[in-house]
């Protein structure tokens, strides 16, 4: 379902500022699979769900998404085969407009413009029902500004839209790192939901250890630009989150000594 092979890229090249913020990344996800990827700041994993999303071209490398090679397409054409949620509650919406006019433009999500996105009975219908399952009393508001709703509100009526049209991949950006934790509980409640309902191929980054053993079939632990460690299957199972803090520390010990080595040889030169 989505193929990623040996993609690299460097922000800022050749100055002070450069950031080689993916570094030979290789992943294959099968359809239905459900893959998280953990990884403290900078370690690339926000990169690489940008690289997959389209939002800058890639260095060296490809992706294929649904047996299509979207390498070189852009953001808004990717579209069609993606859903996303983002970290910032009011991203990827239309704060001025009704829930209603927001989820009739989420069903032609990667389509032309015109008059045909326009709210239907067809729409309204479902869409309410639908929205009733948040539990949240926001299919009697249809009508309200979603720029009017609190941060998790609209983040659980963002994840409906991206899943709306049951997309060839989710991709899910620390979407709860905003909320409070009880808006952030009730929203990975309701992502596991969507995604384990409608079988979704899902990417989703997180920078929480508990999210990370208690959701998906999958770990994609990033440091560096790189995959560090895939667990799958019962290693997966068997993970606990003191386990993943313990890779990390180890990581960070490692990468002290290499340091320190560095600057031994260093000075050994002076």
């Amino acid at each position: 379902m989505l193929e990623i092979q040996g993609i690299r890229k460097t922000f800022n090249p050749g100055t002070v500022n450069e950031v080689r913020a993916l570094q030979g990344v290789d992943l294959t996800i099968e359809e239905g699979a459900f893959v998280v990827v953990l990884g403290m700041n900078g370690s690339g994993k926000s990169t690489l769900l940008n690289a997959v999303a389209g939002s800058f071209y890639l260095d060296e490398g490809r992706i294929r998404i649904a047996g299509q090679d979207v390498t070189r397409w852009p953001e808004h054409r990717r579209a069609k085969l993606i859903g996303r949620v983002f970290q910032n509650p009011f991203s990827g919406t239309a704060p001025n407009m009704s829930i209603a006019e927001n989820f009739a433009l989420a069903t032609h999500r990667g389509k032309a413009r015109g008059f045909g996105w326009a709210l239907s009975r067809n729409l309204m219908n479902p869409l309410r029902d639908r929205i009733a399952g948040l539990r949240m009393g926001l299919e009697n508001r249809l009508d309200h500004a979603i720029g009017s709703l609190s941060g998790g509100q609209r983040q659980a009526l963002t994840l409906l839209m991206a899943s709306w049209l049951k997309p060839d991949l989710l991709l899910l950006d620390e979407h709860t790192a905003a909320l409070d934790p009880k808006s952030a509980e009730q929203v990975i409640a309701l992502t596991n939901e969507v995604i384990t309902r409608d079988k979704l191929t899902t990417l989703m980054v997180t920078h929480s250890m508990q999210q990370a053993v208690s959701l998906g079939d999958r770990i994609v632990m990033m440091n560096r630009g790189e995959v560090l460690h895939d667990f799958r299957g019962s290693e997966k199972k068997r993970l606990r989150p003191e386990d993943l803090i313990e890779r990390f520390n180890q990581v960070r010990a490692r990468e002290q000594l290499d340091e320190s080595a560095a600057e031994m040889l260093r000075a050994a030169y002076i």
